[in-house]
């Protein structure tokens, strides 16, 4: 999927400082699961506050065939698109959900996933000549790679209750704003603000009292570099091409903190 804010073109960064070992897989904020789709660990648990990632996730991973035919249905045409992103997802079935979700992914602005103060998908039609709505192969690829996952859709910290001694945590959170025209709070309609930062950075150092590898990306934003100043924190160089200011896209500066070496 197209995701703002996505880790693939930061894999070879992360990849690069993960640690030499770890038990089980943590991703509480997977968003297009990047960085779990290249390593696919044995043993993982990805979880994210929008429940309709989480849905599409399980329903690749158990109904491939279904949902793979299902999105052949689909057109790239406006009034077609409208018309399905005004459908509320919790009364269609599983697979029409989940189908829904890729279109609406495959074939929005940007693939921009953005929602209202009443949880509604809100981002227009892409306008795309011929988007590419079902990779069949992909799907199928992704599916074998969601075998025996655990798949949650909850707050990151229920995620992490389970954490233990030696368990990786690849924590990848809505990014601190470092312009005007950062603007990915959005996700759901609850908003991941500068309160949120703090907590995470105390979850952050709990796991690591625990005995857990963590490893976090964010923006390069002052109060990052504050709150993990104890920690090792490295500044990379990520390509974004999402931003509602052009002068905003290309290279830009993120940071990697980790509590190991």
């Amino acid at each position: 999927m197209k995701w703002a804010g996505g880790k693939t073109q930061l894999l070879g960064e992360l990849c690069s400082r993960l640690p030499s070992s770890y038990g089980r897989y943590f991703e509480p904020f997977s968003g297009s699961a990047a960085l779990f789709f290249r390593l696919q660990p044995t043993t993982a648990t990805l979880a994210d506050a929008n429940e309709e990632l989480i849905h599409c996730f399980r329903v690749a991973r158990d109904r491939v065939g279904e949902l793979i035919a299902d999105l052949g249905t689909h057109e790239n045409d406006p009034e077609y698109f409208y018309s399905v992103r005004a459908l509320d997802p919790g009364g269609l079935d599983d697979v029409g959900r989940a189908s829904r979700f890729i279109y609406l992914n495959r074939t929005c602005f940007n693939g921009l996933y953005r929602v209202n103060r009443r949880g509604q998908f809100n981002t227009p039609f892409g306008a795309y000549k011929n988007p590419r709505i079902c990779n069949a192969d992909n799907l199928r690829a992704a599916s074998a790679a969601l075998q025996g996952v655990d798949l949650w859709d909850c707050d990151y910290r229920d995620a992490l209750t389970v954490a233990e001694a030696g368990d990786f945590v690849y924590l990848d959170p809505p990014y601190v704003p470092v312009s005007l025209y950062s603007d990915f709070k959005r996700y759901t309609k609850e908003q991941f603000r500068e309160d949120d930062q703090v907590d995470l950075a105390g979850v952050f150092r709990y796991l690591g009292a625990r005995g857990c590898l963590v490893m976090l990306s964010n923006s390069s934003a002052p109060l990052v570099h504050e709150l993990y100043s104890y920690f090792n924190v490295e500044v990379v160089q990520a390509r974004r091409m999402i931003n509602s200011n052009p002068g905003g896209r290309g290279r830009v500066d993120e940071v990697i903190v980790r509590n190991y070496e």
